[in-house]
C-alpha cells in the first residue's frame, strides 16, 4: 500500500528497553548466582615477580629503580601498581557476560577533585590509562579490594575493614539503582560538584573537603610555574630541573614533542585549537608520574601566551590497556565506537569522556609512529585524598563517594541497566564481592612480600 505523500515511514529493528535489560539481569542470577562472585581461586600459572620484571623491561631503564621504590613503599602502593596482575587473575573468572566501559584501575587512589570547564570543582574518577570495554565486575572487584587494603593499612580490625568494604559495594549498587531513576540524558548530566559547607556531610568529612577545595584553588598553571620555573632572559618561563622527577629532554625529543603538538591540535575541538594558536611552546621536560606509570614516557610542555600567561600540558604515553594484554577484555572501546581510531591515546581520551561527568577540554591525543600519547592540562585543580590519614568517619564517606561515582560512570553504558537488574535491592552481591576482595587482598599482600623479597637489598629486579 502506498504511503500518504509527505509522510516518512521508518522500519526499526527491535530496541531492547530498560525493562527488558533489567529482566535479563534478574534472569542472569540463575546462570551466575550472585554469591558465586565470592569465590577466588588463584591461577596455577601466576608469577607476580616475573610480571613485575616483564613490565620493568618495558620502561625507561634509568627510572626502573624509582618505580620499584614507589611500588614497594607499602601494600597499597603495590596494589596500585599491579593492575596488570589483577587483570591476569580476573581473566578466567566467570562473569555475567555484560560488558560496559570500565576504568580498569578503579582503586581508591584514582578518584579525586579537579576543575570542570566551567570552573566548578567536581569529584570523579581521574585515571584512565587502563580503560577499556569489559566486564563490569572487574572494576567493582578492584575498587572493593582497594578498600580492604587501604583499611588494613589504617590498622582497622577485621570487622571495621569488612564494614568499610560493604559500604563501598553498597554505594555502587545503590548508586547504580538511583542512576536508573533518571533517563539517559539526565544520567549524562549528573555530576558531583563539591562545595564548602555542604550539609550532606558529617563535619569531620566536610573539614577534609574544605581543605581539599582550598588546595584545588591553588593548583593551577600560574602556581605550578612559580614552583618549578624561572624566567629566561626573554621573559619566557623555563623549568628548573629536579632529577629524576623533572629533567630536560634531548634536542631530538624536544623537536619530536613540539612537532607533534600540531597533530594534537587536530584532535581537540575548534575552540581549543583556536585558543592553542595563541600560545608558543617555550619549554619541554620529562616528568616522572604515579606509581604504575613510572618509567613510561611523560612530558610537560610549557606554552606561553602573548601576555606571558602560562599553559602547561602533560603529554603521556598510552600503551595497550592491561585489561586487553593480560585480561583479554572484549575491546578497547564500546561497540558503538568501532569506526573510531585504533590508537591507544584515543582509547584513553574516549573512555575518559564516557566515564567522567565532565572532562578537561584540552584532552587530546597524538601518535609519534612508535608510541601513542594522550594530552591533558597539568595542574587544573587536581587534588587526591590521602586515605591513610583520613579519620575513620571521613574514610567511610570517601568510600561511599567513590562507589557512587563508579556507579555513575558505569551507568553511561548501554548494558548498565542489566547490571542494575542483576544486583537488585538486596546485599547478596555486596557480601560476595567483599568475600572475594578480602581473599584477593591477602593474595596481593603475598605478592607484595614475594616481589620485595626478590628485589632484595638492591630494591630492584
Amino acid at each position: 500500500m502506498n504511503q500518504p505523500p509527505g509522510r516518512l515511514r521508518f522500519d526499526h529493528e527491535h530496541v531492547t528497553t530498560y525493562d527488558e535489560l533489567v529482566e535479563q539481569g534478574k534472569a542472569a542470577r540463575g546462570q551466575m548466582p550472585r554469591k558465586r562472585h565470592g569465590d577466588y581461586t588463584p591461577r596455577t600459572d601466576r608469577d607476580p615477580v616475573g610480571l613485575v620484571r616483564e613490565q620493568n623491561e618495558q620502561r625507561e631503564a634509568d627510572l626502573v629503580p624509582l618505580r620499584m621504590e614507589r611500588l614497594l613503599r607499602d601494600p597499597f602502593s603495590f596494589f596500585r601498581g599491579t593492575a596488570a596482575q589483577q587483570a591476569f587473575d580476573l581473566a578466567p573468572e566467570q562473569t555475567t557476560g555484560a560488558n560496559v566501559t570500565i576504568s580498569g584501575d578503579a582503586h581508591l587512589g584514582n578518584f579525586g577533585l579537579y576543575a570542570s570547564p566551567h570552573r566548578s570543582i567536581v569529584f570523579d574518577l581521574n585515571d584512565f590509562d587502563e580503560a577499556a570495554y569489559g566486564p563490569w565486575e572487574w572494576d567493582i572487584k578492584r575498587f572493593v579490594t582497594s578498600v580492604v587494603i587501604a583499611a588494613r593499612l589504617k590498622k582497622f580490625n577485621d570487622d571495621r575493614t569488612e564494614t568499610a568494604a560493604l559500604r563501598g559495594a553498597a554505594a555502587y549498587r545503590i548508586g547504580l539503582r538511583q542512576m536508573f531513576e533518571l533517563d539517559a540524558l539526565e544520567r549524562y548530566y549528573v555530576r558531583a560538584e563539591v562545595k564548602k559547607n555542604d550539609e550532606r556531610f558529617h563535619p569531620t568529612s566536610q573539614k577534609v573537603i574544605d581543605q581539599a577545595l582550598k588546595q584545588a584553588k591553588k593548583r593551577n598553571a600560574h602556581r605550578a610555574l612559580a614552583k618549578i620555573t624561572e624566567r629566561a632572559d626573554d621573559g619566557s618561563a623555563v623549568i628548573v630541573e629536579n632529577p629524576p622527577i623533572l629533567t630536560h629532554v634531548t634536542v631530538r625529543d624536544e623537536k619530536l614533542v613540539a612537532g607533534l603538538l600540531e597533530q594534537y591540535r587536530s584532535s581537540v575541538t575548534a575552540d581549543i585549537a583556536t585558543l592553542l594558536s595563541q600560545y608558543t611552546v617555550t619549554d619541554i621536560v620529562r616528568r616522572v608520574v604515579g606509581v604504575g606509570s613510572v618509567g613510561t614516557r611523560c612530558f610537560l610542555v610549557v606554552l606561553t601566551g602573548t601576555r606571558g600567561e602560562p599553559l602547561i600540558l602533560q603529554v603521556k604515553q598510552a600503551a595497550a590497556s592491561a585489561l586487553q594484554t593480560h585480561g583479554q577484555a572484549a575491546g578497547a572501546l564500546p561497540p558503538e565506537l568501532v569506526d573510531r581510531p585504533e590508537q591507544h591515546g584515543y582509547r584513553v581520551v574516549a573512555n575518559q569522556r564516557i566515564l567522567q561527568a565532565v572532562s578537561d577540554p584540552f584532552l587530546g591525543y597524538l601518535d609519534s609512529g612508535d608510541d601513542a600519547y594522550y594530552v591533558r592540562q597539568f595542574r587544573d585543580g587536581n587534588v587526591s585524598f590521602d586515605t591513610e590519614n583520613l579519620e575513620p568517619r571521613a574514610f567511610l564517606d570517601y568510600v561511599d563517594a567513590c562507589g557512587t561515582s563508579l556507579a555513575r560512570a558505569h551507568a553511561q553504558s548501554a548494558q548498565a541497566a542489566f547490571v542494575a537488574g542483576y544486583l537488585g535491592a538486596k546485599t547478596n552481591f555486596d557480601n560476595a564481592v567483599v568475600q572475594w576482595a578480602t581473599s584477593y587482598a591477602d593474595q596481593s599482600l603475598a605478592d607484595y612480600k614475594a616481589v620485595r623479597k626478590a628485589a632484595g637489598q638492591k630494591g630492584t629486579l
